[in-house]
């Protein structure tokens, strides 16, 4: 029999997950502790876990050999030395927001290629204001997207874009195949070649070593003033204040976000009261059906992990993807 844990805190949902998962996999024997004490004396006896194991219950764990994470990319902190110098093996949930993502980054740049920051606050004012004609719009079968980071997300948001004919250019640290509607692959050292001929720079990478404050003061000047900016991936990837700076010096023309470095975003910070930016607050990725796709993935590894087989959305775990 395998011993499988769900690390406290608990929820309704991880409690619904427990008791289905001890209905659809036989030999597993699923443990829901609500307290940290309990958890100890559970991990004690476990061969794999749900959430996080910080370096104390880890200790606890001398038989652990899986940890499965819910979140695509957990918060700092979740990939300890402790874990990763540990030989368990960690997966996680990516593939679940590809097609909700992917709309929300659609949505930004279908919105930034009309203008409809500025028609909206016109609208707020009760103002018939159209520019001249033709002025700030983005012709989007002759504009190109750098989309940096293609994995699912990006994979998903290049597919749909290139419906609009836009050419589709990515940058990622794994991926070789050339995705769906993608015109060129390349690997990150490419991403600052790129940059000058972008008309959208689309950021979908998660927070690691490596991609902390990635998007900085250099690399926006380096964007041609007519472009936009957009970041859907994980907020401390990009500097805000550079942000604010390339913006307000007009080295690129736009910015849409949903995460950033510190969130909430404060009350007064300026990117709030700029025309050209469009702000969402951390909600791109909602949608229907999460909790199941969620399920499935867990369901789906408790299986195989059963069976001795091979473990799908493995981790990287010095790389935290």
């Amino acid at each position: 029999m395998i011993n499988f844990v769900f690390v406290p805190p608990q929820s309704d949902v991880t409690r619904a997950f427990a008791a289905q998962l001890q209905d659809d996999v036989e030999g597993l024997v699923v443990h829901v502790p609500e307290s940290e004490a309990e958890a100890m004396i559970c991990l004690a006896k476990a061969d794999a876990a749900f959430g996080a194991l910080s370096p104390e219950l880890l200790r606890h764990a001398p038989n652990i050999r899986w940890l499965h994470s819910r979140q695509i990319a957990p918060p700092p902190g979740y990939f300890h030395d402790a874990l990763v110098e540990h030989p368990l093996v960690v997966t996680n949930t990516r593939e679940v927001y590809n097609d909700h993502i992917g709309a929300h980054i659609l949505a930004f740049v279908l919105s930034l290629s009309r203008d409809l920051p500025y028609y909206h606050t016109q609208q707020l004012k009760g103002r018939w204001a159209p520019k001249p004609l033709n002025s700030d719009v983005v012709f989007l079968p002759e504009a190109t997207a750098l989309i940096i980071g293609v994995g699912g997300i990006g994979a998903e948001a290049g597919r749909m874009l290139s419906a609009f004919g836009t050419r589709i250019i990515g940058i990622d640290a794994r991926r070789t195949s050339m995705p769906e509607g993608f015109a060129e692959m390349h690997g990150v050292d490419a991403v600052d070649d790129f940059l000058p001929s972008a008309d959208f720079v689309i950021l979908t990478v998660p927070h690691t070593p490596q991609t902390e404050g990635m998007m900085d003061l250099q690399r926006f000047r380096r964007m041609k003033a007519s472009s936009f900016f957009i970041n859907i991936g994980r907020g401390l990837t990009t500097r805000l204040n550079d942000l604010v700076v390339a913006l307000e010096e007009g080295h690129l023309a736009g910015a849409a976000l949903d995460v950033f470095d510190q969130e909430p975003l404060p009350e007064g910070h300026p990117l709030w009261s700029m025309p050209n930016v469009l702000i969402t607050p951390h909600m791109a990725g909602f949608g229907p059906y999460l909790e199941e796709r969620r399920y499935k993935i867990l369901r789906d590894n408790c299986l195989a992990f059963v069976e001795g087989r091979q473990l799908a959305n493995i981790v990287e775990k010095r790389s935290w993807f």
